[in-house]
């Protein structure tokens, strides 16, 4: 497979340039068969390369960019950390494909979703098997644009065409912080593959490479939806079920944590950049927790669950820990795509996004109800399950690396997580059904995703020392063991903390039916979202448009329309005037011929003397 793993991003790259091209004019089953076994060959040629990995592979296709010392090739690597990547993304992709057939089955953009969704995991291939920061981009900036095709994908609704568009310009804005870290370590280095920076980063200055890993860092905030660029995911939930499964769980929202620990020795030499990730990715996990607690939506809580468990990979790159964080991402991508694709199921069943609608469905939708209980007690830490082992490997590398009040933010965060999902499990399932209709189970094609994806929620993150194992000939990969006692202690803490956010969830939703939950002014605040997006809106948006409404009235029509349109008056007028001189009688042509040649011969006789 060494010579063949190329051909990984290109199946799906065929699949979304044959369906924009021939979409328009192919059969809906054709689709059905076509995108999804696309995805499935890239997942079965990924899972085969893995297996017969050894070493570091490195494809150069063709030469890319040549410009004075600026060589960049066409080039894919397949390595420890990109081949994990590339089959976790490739085979929750290709669930998801499957999945999506049951989803959007009546809907009239059909072909052009499994278009845009097959481009997206081409884009998403391309970022991970990339071999230099250039080739990543162009990955970087197609997730970017897919995300924005298929967030506003249903673009009639007033609500998915803006959501689609405050993620591409928030993403733009992450992106050019990203650019200019790429300028800035060609400056450095004259040379952008991966493998060349991480080998040569030590010939730097410190603050120089923390210059360089900030400024990318800016653009994984973006794209990963941190703090302070993190406002778009939320939104994203206009878009389709299916999608928001393929954003939260393997794709785009991932990027960034892969991008930090594809470049780990850049910021290991930095040491403050690395340090500001940690606390970015904590501080990130515990304020999207907090707003994931109050509310409604069952989209809008799994969203911040995302973003959340985003800051704890985040944490876990940041503390030195690149196996654990890399262990969670790998876990995260089950459990989330699950939770999601349950989300769907129910959203299919009953109708509605609004919790508040929804209860006693256990009955009515059985395999959803349990599938979505395993997703959430993954996703709790509950022993035996696979984020119990991932998020756990964090915090307790947090805590072993000095890093106490990290791991204090992260266990507490824990509690808030369990709480949250199972508010959302017993609002959903529990009690009597409050919505209208009739709900209903959905079909095996979006049922066997699901439960395939709860089997590896459940297995996914069994084997924590083979997956650090595998990861290590990176040569940045360290595992600090603890002793038996202190890891029970600290397994101990997320676990009980876990439990007791179980337990309070059902006291207020099942034993008291959701009385006693509101506290007020504290409820009020993290329902508005600790009101983020009013202030964005106050500080930029509202600025920006008064600003370009002034420029509008005051410089654009007063000075560039009146500019224009006063040279076209002048034209006209001096046309006019001009015209009066056309009389159609001889004498008066005569008369201004006699009169331009007196002129002539004055003005000659005038220079002769």
């Amino acid at each position: 497979m060494r010579e063949l793993f190329w051909l990984i991003p290109l199946f799906p790259a065929f699949g979304a340039a044959f369906l924009i091209l021939f979409g328009r004019v192919i059969s809906r089953k054709l689709v059905s068969w076509l995108a999804p076994s696309l995805v499935g060959l890239s997942f079965l040629f990924s899972l085969l390369s893995y297996i017969q990995l050894n070493g570091v592979w490195v494809k150069e296709l063709f030469s890319w960019i040549k410009v004075g010392n600026l060589s960049i090739p066409f080039a894919l690597q397949f390595d420890p950390l990109s081949s994990i990547m590339a089959v976790t993304v490739s085979g929750v992709s290709f669930l998801i494909h499957i999945y999506s057939i049951g989803y959007m089955a009546n809907d009239w953009g059909y072909n052009r979703y499994f278009a845009y969704l097959n481009l997206f995991t081409f884009s998403m291939l391309l970022l991970v098997l990339s071999a230099n920061l250039p080739l990543m981009f162009i990955g970087w900036e197609g997730v970017g644009l897919c995300s924005y095709l298929l967030i506003g994908f249903w673009f009639e609704k007033d609500a998915a065409a803006d959501a689609g568009k405050k993620a591409f310009i928030v993403n733009r804005i992450g992106d050019f912080g990203f650019l200019l870290g790429i300028f800035l370590l060609f400056t450095l280095f004259g040379n952008l593959s991966f493998n060349y920076i991480n080998s040569h980063v030590s010939a730097v200055s410190p603050g120089i490479a923390t210059a360089a890993a900030l400024l990318l860092f800016v653009g994984a905030t973006g794209k990963s939806a941190q703090l302070p660029l993190y406002i778009w995911l939320p939104d994203a939930m206009e878009g389709p079920t299916p999608v928001s499964a393929l954003i939260h769980a393997a794709t785009m929202v991932t990027a960034g944590v892969y991008m930090v620990s594809r470049l780990f020795p850049l910021y290991q030499h930095s040491g403050f950049a690395l340090e500001l990730v940690a606390w970015v990715g904590i501080i990130t996990a515990i304020f999207a927790a907090t707003i994931a607690l109050a509310q409604n939506d069952i989209k809008r809580v799994l969203a911040y669950s995302t973003i959340s468990q985003i800051g704890y990979m985040f944490a876990g790159v940041g503390v030195g820990a690149v196996a654990a964080g890399m262990f969670h991402l790998f876990t995260h991508a089950f459990f989330k795509s699950l939770l999601f694709l349950c989300a769907g199921a129910v959203i299919h069943g009953v109708g509605t996004n609004d919790m508040r609608k929804m209860g006693g469905l256990r009955k009515a939708m059985p395999v959803t109800f349990w599938t979505f209980l395993i997703a959430a007690l993954t996703i709790s830490g509950i022993p035996g399950f696979s984020a119990f082992f991932s998020k756990d490997e964090i915090l307790k590398e947090a805590y072993l690396s000095g890093h106490k009040w990290i791991w204090a933010i992260g266990v507490i965060t824990a509690g808030l997580t369990a709480f949250y999902i199972f508010r959302l499990i017993f609002m959903t399932f529990y009690g009597e059904y409050r919505g209208e209709g009739h709900p209903h189970e959905a079909p095996k094609v979006m049922l066997i995703p699901m439960s395939i994806l709860a089997l590896f929620s459940i297995i996914g993150g069994w084997f924590p020392k083979s997956f650090a194992h595998y990861l290590s000939p990176l040569g940045y990969i360290k595992v600090i063991e603890a002793s038996h006692s202190l890891e029970i202690y600290l397994l101990g803490a997320s676990l009980i903390l876990a439990i007791i956010g179980i337990y309070i969830a059902w006291l207020v939703y099942v034993k008291r039916k959701g009385k006693g939950w509101n506290f007020g002014f504290v409820y009020r605040v993290i329902y508005g979202k600790y009101y983020v997006d009013e202030l964005y809106n106050f500080l930029f948006v509202t600025p920006y448009r008064k600003g370009s409404e002034l420029i509008n009235r005051y410089f654009d029509k007063g000075v560039i329309d009146r500019t224009v349109e006063g040279s076209g008056e002048a034209a006209l007028g001096g046309g006019n005037l001009l015209s009066k001189l056309q009389t159609g009688l001889l004498k008066d042509y005569g008369l201004w011929m006699a009169t331009g040649i007196i002129i002539g011969l004055f003005l000659a006789i005038r220079s002769l003397l």
